[in-house]
């Protein structure tokens, strides 16, 4: 049995998020704008079939595929939103299930850091992270998911909702996590539109 764990549609991919998740593609590079399908299901194996039945189905890109023994997801995009969203039916179809049936995401953790010391910041920055730096001084939103794939949800309507830094966004694995940087009234603004755009996508 395959049990579907995370199913989010992105309209429109914002240009930090876009440009964060080529660096971490294996696959084609999405562009700003496009629209983006993330589908993780368990057994991870399970993944193989699925990416199959979407790429023959619709003129989707891979942007990625992970596939480990737990989980394993994709990552579709394209500059039309119906190809992407055809794709996901398709996927849909061949699971016996329906968008409804995905895992509700859980926020594991979720705090704001206000004005980082210049000794956190670089700690941070050597890490491995494929976004932008933070900087002294600066506040940083942290936010950990289950399952993994809505941090990229999260942070796709953070930066729509505020001017912000895109640190880093992890998500596979048990857990997602993102971190996001900037001016202290601009991290509230995107912590508010992360928690509220996570917690209010359906599942079971």
């Amino acid at each position: 049995m395959i049990e579907l764990r995370t199913y989010v549609f992105i309209d429109s991919l914002q240009p930090q998020l876009a440009v964060y998740l080529g660096t971490v593609s294996q696959g084609f590079l999405p562009v700003p704008g496009d629209a983006c399908l993330w589908i993780e299901v368990s057994p991870g194996m399970a993944v193989h079939r699925l990416t199959n039945v979407a790429l023959k189905a619709t003129r989707v890109h891979l942007g990625q595929q992970v596939v480990e023994r737990a989980f394993g997801s994709m990552v579709l995009h394209h500059r039309d939103h119906s190809d992407v969203l055809e794709a996901g039916r398709a996927v849909l179809t061949n699971l016996g299930t329906r968008e409804e049936s995905r895992h509700k995401c859980r926020i594991a953790w979720s705090e704001i850091i206000r004005a980082i010391s210049p000794d956190h910041a670089v700690l941070i920055n050597r890490q491995d992270r494929k976004g932008s730096m933070i900087q002294p001084g600066q506040s940083m939103f942290i936010l950990e998911t289950e399952p993994a794939g809505y941090a990229v949800y999260a942070a796709n309507e953070a930066e729509k909702a505020a001017n912000i830094t895109l640190v880093d966004v992890r998500a596979v694995g048990a857990y997602g996590r993102l971190t996001l940087a900037g001016r202290e009234a601009d991290i509230d603004a995107a912590a508010q539109a992360a928690i509220h755009a996570v917690n209010n996508l359906s599942g079971v």
